[in-house]
């Protein structure tokens, strides 16, 4: 069973929604997410921009190919992306962008903070994801206090931590499941999230599946615009010790087309992510890093 938490409840501090949250943290890996300040039409608002965007033509898309960029911002073509190198690429397209420094901020200059790249068209694009992007870290924010308190720590733990992210949006386009797809072809194969939290919001259809520890099958997670559905990643799990779950899911595709939104909140690149209390040293950048490289194919290149 997959918990819904009241993210208001949760940033409360309210006792059964911090016990619920403990069980999505330490058991699942996984929950859904209602009551924040997102409603179904502002999410709809901002899943139209990116099938918008993805609807348009290769050659204006391939303007901000990330292929071409050299970093993971802008669009990723068709099988640009292979998170199991047990699988073919990822047959989906995705769009990235990412954290904003300030001026004069010498960090510009490494990857996990490399500028964005925005296209022309479709009109008005960039400052529906800016906004969205500005809304969902505050979104993600909250939900990392409500883990903080759900493990007994802090409900500040975290925040110092996360003042210059290493937060990556991302739009996930899904097309229908193509006629030549194999037992190794996917939207996006099986893999656990590298980073801390996961906040994802989708257009309400069907194709996210997960493989709660322990078992062998796979279980439909869905939500509707306006809710989300977070997981937390490996660095977390790390971080923590193994006491946070970083659990498998993919998507296989189906007979219909599927947008998502994955924001991907993680810390500042200097943040030392070994378990708490140990004398180890993982810096958090270093981590993403190494995992982008094995991931995408124009970087597995160099």
């Amino acid at each position: 069973m997959i918990p819904r938490l009241d993210a208001a409840a949760l940033a409360a501090g309210d006792a059964e929604a911090l016990a619920q949250m403990r069980i999505a943290a330490e058991d699942v890996g996984f929950a859904t997410v209602h009551n924040t300040a997102f409603t179904s039409a502002r999410m709809g608002f901002v899943l139209a921009a990116y099938r918008a965007f993805f609807a348009l033509p290769v050659e204006i898309k391939d303007q901000v190919n990330m292929a071409k960029t050299g970093s993971n911002r802008g669009w990723g073509a068709p099988k640009s992306e292979q998170v199991d190198p047990n699988a073919n690429p990822d047959y989906k397209e995705v769009f990235d962008c990412g954290y904003t420094l300030p001026d004069g901020d010498m960090r510009v200059a490494l990857p996990v903070y490399a500028p964005n790249h925005w296209p022309d068209r479709p009109a008005g694009f960039e400052a529906v994801i800016r906004a969205y992007y500005t809304d969902a870290l505050d979104v993600a924010r909250g939900i990392l206090r409500g883990i903080a308190m759900s493990i007994g720590a802090d409900a500040d733990f975290f925040d110092d931590k996360f003042d210059c992210p290493m937060a990556l949006l991302r739009g996930n386009y899904y097309p229908p499941r193509p006629d030549w797809a194999g037992d190794k072809d996917f939207g996006i194969a099986a893999h656990t999230d590298y980073g801390c939290l996961t906040l994802l919001a989708t257009d309400g259809q069907p194709g996210l599946e997960v493989q709660p520890r322990g078992q062998t099958g796979w279980m439909p997670v869905q939500a509707p615009p306006g809710e989300f559905i977070i997981n937390f990643g490996e660095m977390l799990e790390m971080w923590t010790e193994g006491r946070v779950v970083a659990t498998l899911h993919r998507v296989r595709g189906g007979t219909d087309e599927r947008i998502s939104v994955p924001l991907f909140f993680n810390p500042n690149v200097e943040t030392n992510v070994a378990p708490v209390g140990s004398d180890g040293l993982i810096r958090a950048g270093d981590h993403l890093s190494r995992r982008y490289a094995e991931t995408y194919v124009h970087l597995q290149k160099r």
